[in-house]
């Protein structure tokens, strides 16, 4: 199966659907509920598109050029940007778009919950604290260079400062709509934890077995590719029901003010 053949029925065929499907509720006048259009859904989801390319482009070449993935010459087309092939980048692009198509599909079927949880700031800070512990694990593994743990330090140093900034920001918004937020992430990273199976197994690409903890789901799938996609599908998510939320944008509105203050000069001061 060749990258481009794996983008196609893996990625392609469901943005199509979802694309479809997503077109026909607005046609039939089905909404996304009224707490979530902060942002029109696919400026929030460009938005995303472009973050994924910029943020995941240094890494991702790293990690081919450090041999972390490979790749079948004869099953990618040869055009390559860096160290990475073209189709890597086509990919972080149509998982993306997925992704928000999937979550956009969700908000619009989910019942609306008439009594949320309040918003408590205990979910701004535990969370940070608890991956800002594995964060610095992850940090003291890469640095002891051990090899095997190469991928998975790799992972968890580029992914997780970025969750812990969305947690910091909004995390008591992101419990609140846990429901989405639980369910996108899981579906999400079960389906192509289950595609990954079937283009490593077809030898696609392949994980380095010197550089990663070689622990395999199935015989074939590494451990890390299926955190790989927790992390990613996370970083979407948690993303995108921010950027769409109101909730959110009144707290950014607030925080603006509230630095906006910070830098007048006070009410009455004398000369």
């Amino acid at each position: 199966m060749t990258y481009f053949g794996f983008l196609l029925r893996f990625l392609g065929i469901p943005i199509v659907v979802l694309g479809i499907v997503s077109w026909l509720d607005y046609r039939r006048g089905k909404p996304i509920p009224a707490n979530f259009r902060g942002w029109p859904a696919w400026a929030g989801i460009l938005l995303h598109v472009a973050v994924a390319v910029v943020y995941t482009t240094p890494w991702d070449n790293y990690l081919v050029a450090t041999g972390v993935w490979t790749y079948d010459p004869a099953l990618v087309t040869g055009i390559v940007l860096g160290w990475v092939p073209i189709e890597e980048y086509t990919f972080f692009v149509v998982q993306t778009i997925m992704a928000g198509l999937w979550i956009v599909f969700l908000l619009r079927r989910l019942p609306v919950n008439p009594d949320p949880p309040p918003l408590q700031r205990n979910w701004r800070i535990v969370p940070v604290v608890i991956l800002g512990v594995i964060w610095v694990g992850s940090m003291a593994l890469l640095v002891s260079g051990w090899q095997p743990g190469a991928y998975l330090s790799l992972l968890l140093a580029w992914a997780l400062p970025p969750i812990m900034l969305q947690f910091a920001f909004g995390g008591d918004i992101l419990r609140r709509h846990g429901r989405l937020v639980l369910l996108a992430i899981v579906s999400l990273t079960l389906y192509l934890s289950l595609a990954d199976y079937l283009a490593i197994g077809s030898g696609t690409w392949e994980i380095n077995p010197a550089k990663s903890l070689h622990w395999l789901i199935g015989g074939v799938l590494p451990l890390e590719e299926v955190i790989f996609f927790l992390m990613t599908n996370a970083l979407v998510t948690l993303g995108l029901v921010l950027v769409l939320a109101t909730e959110s944008h009144r707290r950014f509105h607030q925080i603006g003010q509230w630095l906006s203050n910070r830098r007048s000069p006070r009410a009455g001061k004398p000369a």
